[in-house]
């Protein structure tokens, strides 16, 4: 019977992937059918703890999170958990043997958002381990299914494309982040007097990550290529996007993709992904 438990949990990962993201949910439909429940619960696992420290404004958020993190421990050591996020969570881990020190520099991140925090060069790049790279080791581990020798040879891509990731969601949501939270990821950054130079450098770093991160793409076993190129195209999509604004103009609006962006994007990568241009 926990049989039937398992796959509710998997569909409540499932659920909350579409719930909060359409690119990354178009990207898993692209992945071959057995990779797709595993990562989709690697969505829901990270997106609930990012949901305690960014949205659940009136709460005890500390406590929250320490209970989040306590239960995360529990639900692995016990293989299994009540909360069905976590229950699908614990599984991949297991299925993967993904670490535990991914896991405990995930949430490392995610305690860091839950005070003010001065960000300078070092704690920057440990904010961006923490919350994107190591997020992307842990799918790296699903998609290369055991095979230990290809993890290391993509590892270091993969941790460039979660910084890239990470570091266009700094730009698009630098207003909210501000604003709302109070908080400014970017080391050494006035965001009162936020500059074209200072865009345009930070706008660097992103191509050098993005351009580092294709190799790997391309490396991908078939069965995982297409849905993470997808994912880079989106994003890049948005990327480009960015560039085009002023930075003043990412102080007063929210740079998004439309669906039919997104639906032509979709099309152009599978075009790309048949005629063996990957």
């Amino acid at each position: 019977m926990k049989l039937l438990f398992d796959n509710v949990s998997v569909q409540c990962s499932k659920l909350t992937t579409r719930a909060y993201s359409t690119s990354f949910s178009l990207g898993i439909y692209f992945l071959q059918n057995k990779l797709r429940n595993p990562i989709y619960s690697i969505y829901g696992f990270v997106r609930f703890a990012d949901e305690i420290v960014d949205s659940f404004d009136g709460f005890d958020k500390k406590y929250l999170l320490a209970k989040f993190k306590d239960e995360t421990y529990e639900a692995i050591e016990n293989r299994i958990s009540l909360n069905p996020i976590l229950n699908s969570f614990q599984q991949v881990v297991h299925q993967y043997n993904i670490s535990h020190d991914l896991i405990d520099t995930f949430l490392k991140s995610m305690e860091m958002d839950l005070d003010k925090v001065n960000y300078t060069p070092a704690k920057y790049e440990e904010y961006i381990l923490g919350s994107a790279e190591v997020v992307g080791l842990m799918c790296l581990h699903v998609f290369t299914e055991g095979n230990n020798n290809l993890y290391d040879e993509l590892k270091p891509f993969a941790m460039k494309l979660g910084a890239a990731f990470q570091k266009i969601n700094f730009l698009r949501d630098m207003k909210a982040d501000y604003q709302i939270l109070g908080r400014t990821y970017f080391p050494n950054v006035d965001i009162t007097r936020f500059s074209t130079c200072t865009k345009r450098k930070i706008e660097s770093e992103i191509e050098h990550d993005f351009k580092e991160a294709l190799i790997g793409i391309k490396k991908l076993p078939t069965s995982s290529k297409l849905g993470v190129y997808l994912a880079y195209v989106y994003y890049n999509s948005l990327f480009r996007k960015i560039k085009n604004i002023s930075a003043q103009k990412i102080l007063s609006k929210r740079i998004r993709i439309s669906n039919g962006e997104k639906f032509g994007l979709m099309l152009n990568s599978m075009f790309q992904y048949k005629m063996n241009l990957l």
